[in-house]
């Protein structure tokens, strides 16, 4: 008997190993999701990503995600969406309007033991039920939007629309904002972004890393805000001998401690160029600006994103971790 219910135990771990799972996907995860691109944006491509709002529809009509679907209920039954092949798509998000959490799912997949929470009824919420739907149609995780649609459009109000349907050419229009490394810190973009005044004003940009021959827009004179290095556009580009500079600029900022916060660096974080005796002309400018601070670099020939290669040396030592950058350039 015991040998039977340990088989049984087993058995339901595997089954929980080979079928897709539901996992919790934080705003800035979705945020970077919807700004991915190549030449054109990734939001083109039918089997990248299905967002789907299971709020209501008044709730939906209001606003909602941009290109959310609005996923409708029939019977009281939640109906799976009309012409997506959800076993073809790698990112299916499903957001209601708080769910923060999976526990209700955990609870109800364990084997049985229910010692706390007995006699009591607890439904799963409304993404959860849904997204467990999705789970049996898809080979990927069906991911959950962390505080759904009340957090994701309180850090991100300039993606929110009432917009329901998008022509293909108004997704090739559409102009994504930078990668965010740092939720809230930093972001990191291209020349063309670092010069838009609108992707300043909405993700409130405070400083900028210039890794580019031009000149930018924005914080020109103002040493503790601006940092211009000036390479050139090729592969063989070494951000190395701006290691120190980059390092106390960004400590200048405070967003060393910020990241440490965050991640702790297996490689460690490197010497500030203060503590190396760098003369630079931003060395003594040492304001706190509580800053969000903009990467920028120039664009890859025939793309629109941002060269990578610079920052490869560079990425460890100011503490962005390896997991975070995998995430936010793996799409």
């Amino acid at each position: 008997m015991q040998q039977e219910g340990t088989t049984s135990r087993q058995w339901k771990a595997a089954e929980k190993t080979r079928m897709p799972r539901l996992v919790l996907c934080e705003p800035t995860e979705l945020y970077n999701i919807l700004n991915q691109v190549t030449k054109l944006s990734r939001l083109i491509e039918p089997n990248y990503l299905c967002l789907l709002d299971v709020r209501s529809k008044r709730e939906y009509d209001e606003s909602h995600v941009i290109t959310a679907l609005h996923v409708k209920k029939k019977m009281n039954e939640y109906l799976l969406p009309e012409s997506v092949d959800l076993e073809c798509v790698k990112y299916c998000v499903v957001y209601d309007n708080n769910t923060s959490t999976l526990e209700v799912l955990l609870k109800d997949d364990d084997d049985g033991s229910d010692s706390d929470g007995a006699g009591k009824d607890v439904m799963p919420r409304a993404a959860i039920q849904y997204g467990r739907m999705l789970t049996r149609l898809t080979c990927h995780p069906v991911y959950i939007l962390k505080g759904g649609y009340e957090r994701f459009s309180g850090m991100y109000h300039f993606l929110r629309t009432q917009k329901i349907i998008w022509m293909p050419q108004e997704l090739d229009a559409f102009q994504p904002y930078p990668i965010e490394i740092v939720p809230g810190k930093v972001f990191l973009g291209n020349f063309s972004q670092a010069c838009d005044p609108k992707i300043q004003k909405d993700l409130k940009i405070k400083a900028h890393i210039n890794v580019s021959m031009e000149t930018g827009p924005f914080f020109a004179g103002e040493a503790d805000r601006l940092l211009h290095i000036q390479i050139e556009d090729s592969p063989e580009a070494q951000i190395l001998p701006f290691l120190r500079h980059l390092c106390h600029f960004t400590e200048v900022l405070g967003l060393c401690q910020e990241v440490q916060k965050q991640h702790v660096s297996k490689l460690g974080a490197g010497d500030s160029a203060a503590g190396m005796g760098e003369d630079y002309p931003w060395r003594f400018h040492h304001k706190h600006h509580g800053s969000t601070l903009l990467i920028s670099t120039a664009p890859v020939k025939g793309a629109e994103g941002p060269r990578l290669g610079a920052f490869c040396g560079w990425r460890a030592r100011v503490c962005i971790p390896r997991l975070v950058w995998k995430k936010a350039f793996a799409t």
